[in-house]
């Protein structure tokens, strides 16, 4: 998305936000401002400021703390290596202090909390003056341990809202604090109280128990939910980081005719740069001399390299394969592909609706009314003449029973386990929110090149003419194309060598820059190349051997003539092949309800071949990296939910597009960034499992979820009637949460 030229733009890095509506407060606090656009991303942690006046960051800054929140604008990028609204956070350590200090609240709260759960839990181990320790124990986890709730609770009290953390904070602070009453005014601090568990259905004045227990693991389980979702969504931005890895960090420039090595920062538009073989080239720009081969499969996808010569245009970050280059620069910094790529994986991130967490949703409804009964039962009991003690008593109740602890558990241990089944057969969930679009995915776009086949080219076949034995053409080929890196050649040595080992040696090694190469090998001046090489020569090639490479060509493969003596000798053909797994894995995705797309930068020909083969209908192919996020988009204009499974850097816009992306682990650390489910093994059946799991444990946190509410709710009645002391509360929020842990143990038996 590009910013018309006549509106500034300023980008924030946004700290304190705990779930979307959140971002949706800041949101509105920042549009109210005069003339401002304001979009709050909750899982990029960004905010992105627009407007046609002037920006005042001081008071973008400004509101975003009056809201209640943290805000920082990052120091300004470097102008040649990524445009301001792609380059990763400049100062990670605020978000990293944040998960570090969620990290030791956790380890410090599990230490101080198992020990007074046993001891409540277990009346045998409660010695004399127990309850002592226990709120010891306590005090430092309800007040140190849970902060982030009851300041999380308190900027949402200020602007009228109630989430999660409201509960949390109001369960955890009744609990203690009714606590410290029973034990410093009432009788549960006298030496040898112990507790004890009944389930009768009575009335009592509670002055006798305690529910340290309650405070301490509620703290304690919610944390550790809080710690582990903190920790993946702070990776959101390493695909930016990843992709801008991918560029040069020095230049080889010309300076009054002289190479001068530079940092990629002072390269201007217009200097003149130095490509060796096997460098990436530093920006985009044209060839002003020599010719070679570019590698540009971490972009393009493309698995053959593009033959280059003076004139042409060649992007940043691809690889020079061949000879040696001088290149002009025609863009740099924010204007180059790369940098393009990059605002488009971020625009698609920011695109994305966010879904928030189940449980937020149900608790902005359900804390309320919660709140609303306690004060009501509080109220009613005091009124009727019932006594404040036992008032009291029924309105924590109210609270404890309603306390999220298996709320809180619902969705981190289903994700946790069914994440780490998925971790055992190579599967890796980022998150909740990729769980919903798994259901609702009706269409898979499957990329080509490196996820249905190889992504590496091999030889696939040999033809010699009917006097040459084809080991002898083989071999021969190989000794000349052993002098060049290009894929092509790297394919036809590796499967010589494969079979005879060591190749005969080479003099008089000359490449012909996007037409072959040649060799005196053996006596014999063997040419390896294209038609165009040949006919140069004057050499003709065969009726049978020109109707073998057609019928390669046809099917996406590249033919390789093979001539010494003035006369072609035979055909080498060279092909991405297609992986094993891969029609089982389109028919399994099929069962699945799902529609397979085959989508590729590659020719017509190759990708219908391939999709023939593996039993995809449907073919869209020789599309740009662009094209690839406009060809999702689409889609989802026609009201499919797409899947997208990529592995090239060309993937990442679209994998981030997509409903739901899917990234091979084989491919780019940026593919595998942008997606949301990374696919470790590299096979495509494992999609399909991906998939399934996903789907499982969706389903799982939605049962747990509902059961979570079902045990409250269920009891809310009867702790307002006063029926249900905060033990047996407490005793049931327990059960609850045993339940829904349980529940989610189910999903380490998924095959």
């Amino acid at each position: 998305m590009t910013t018309p030229t006549n509106l500034t733009q300023v980008e924030l890095e946004i700290g304190g936000m705990t779930c979307a509506s959140c971002a949706m407060r800041i949101e509105k606090k920042l549009n109210k401002l005069d003339g401002v656009t304001a979009t709050v991303n909750y899982a990029t942690e960004k905010a992105r400021v627009t407007s046609e006046n002037t920006l005042d960051e001081a008071l973008l800054v400004a509101t975003v703390e009056n809201a209640g929140y943290s805000a920082t604008v990052p120091p300004p990028p470097q102008a040649a290596t990524a445009p301001s609204d792609t380059t990763p956070d400049a100062t990670p350590t605020a978000a990293d202090r944040e998960l570090q200090g969620l990290r030791q609240r956790l380890i410090g709260s599990v230490i101080l909390s198992v020990p007074v759960i046993v001891l409540a839990m277990v009346p045998p181990l409660q010695f004399t003056y127990w309850q002592w320790l226990s709120l010891v124990l306590t005090a430092p986890v309800v007040v140190w341990g849970a902060w982030p709730f009851h300041r999380a609770a308190a900027v949402n009290a200020r602007h009228g809202a109630a989430t999660m953390d409201t509960l949390i904070s109001v369960g955890t602070s009744a609990a203690f604090l009714w606590s410290l009453y029973a034990l410093f005014l009432g009788t549960a601090g006298v030496p040898g109280m112990t507790h004890g568990f009944s389930f009768a259905l009575e009335r009592t004045d509670g002055a006798a128990a305690i529910y340290l227990e309650v405070a301490a693991g509620v703290t304690m389980f919610v944390l550790a939910g809080r710690y582990f979702e903190k920790r993946a969504k702070r990776q959101a931005g390493a695909a930016l980081r990843a992709l801008l890895e991918l560029g040069a960090k020095e230049v080889a420039v010309l300076r009054d005719g002289t190479e001068k090595l530079v940092a990629i920062d002072d390269l201007q538009v217009g200097d003149e740069f130095v490509v060796r073989p096997g460098e990436k080239i530093a920006t985009d720009g044209v060839i002003i001399d020599g010719s070679s081969a570019i590698d540009a499969s971490l972009l393009t996808g493309e698995s053959v390299p593009t033959e280059v010569a003076p004139g042409d245009a060649v992007t940043g970050a691809t690889v020079n394969a061949g000879g040696r280059l001088v290149v002009r620069a025609t863009r740099v910094g924010a204007d180059t592909q790369l940098a393009h790529m990059a605002r488009m994986v971020e625009d698609a991130q920011t695109g994305k609706a966010e879904v928030q967490r189940l449980a937020d949703r149900i608790s902005a409804v359900f804390v309320p009314i919660v709140i609303v009964i306690a004060l009501a039962t509080l109220i009613v009991w005091a009124a009727t003449g019932q006594g404040w003690s036992m008032a009291f008593t029924a309105a924590v109740a109210v609270l404890i029973i309603a306390c999220p602890c298996a709320l809180g558990l619902a969705t981190p241990t289903a994700l946790l386990v069914g994440t780490g089944r998925g971790a055992r057969m190579g599967i890796l969930i980022k998150g909740p929110e990729i769980l919903e679009s798994t259901r609702r995915v009706d269409t898979v776009v499957l990329d080509k090149t490196g996820t249905v086949t190889e992504g590496r080219m091999t030889l696939v076949d040999t033809i010699p003419d009917a006097t040459t034995p084809a080991a002898d053409l083989l071999r021969l080929a190989a000794a000349v194309e052993n002098g060049s890196e290009h894929p092509i050649a790297r394919a036809i040595v590796q499967a010589a060598t494969d079979g005879a080992g060591v190749l005969p040696p080479v003099s008089d090694f000359a490449n012909h820059a996007g037409h072959g190469v040649s060799g005196l090998v053996e006596g014999r001046t063997v040419l390896v190349g294209r038609r165009a090489m040949m006919s140069a020569r004057g050499i003709r090639v065969s009726e049978e051997l020109e109707a073998s490479m057609r019928e390669a060509e046809a099917a996406g493969q590249t033919a390789v003539i093979v001539a010494w003596d003035d006369a072609v000798r035979g055909v080498l053909v060279v092909a991405d092949q297609l992986k094993a797994s891969s029609k089982e894995a389109v028919t399994a995705l099929r069962a699945l309800g799902l529609t397979p797309i085959l989508l590729t930068g590659d020719n017509t020909a190759a990708a219908e071949h391939i999709a023939a083969q593996v039993g995809i209908d449907r073919v869209i192919a020789e599309v740009m990296p662009a094209d690839k996020v406009d060809v999702v988009q689409q889609l989802q204009n026609e009201g499919k939910v797409v899947a997208m499974i990529g592995d090239g850097v060309n993937d990442a816009p679209a994998l981030a597009q997509a409903d739901l992306g899917m990234a091979m682990g084989t491919g780019t650390d940026v593919a595998i960034e942008a997606s949301d489910i990374t696919l470790v093994r590299g096979d495509l059946r494992v999609a399909a499992d991906a998939i399934r799991l996903s789907r499982r444990t969706l389903g799982t946190i939605k049962g747990n979820l509902f059961w979570a509410f079902a045990y409250n709710t269920a009891a809310i009645p009867l702790a307002a009637l006063g029926l249900l002391s905060p033990m047996i509360a407490g005793a049931a929020m327990a059960f609850s949460s045993v339940f829904v842990v349980g529940n989610s143990l189910r999903l380490r038996r998924f095959r």
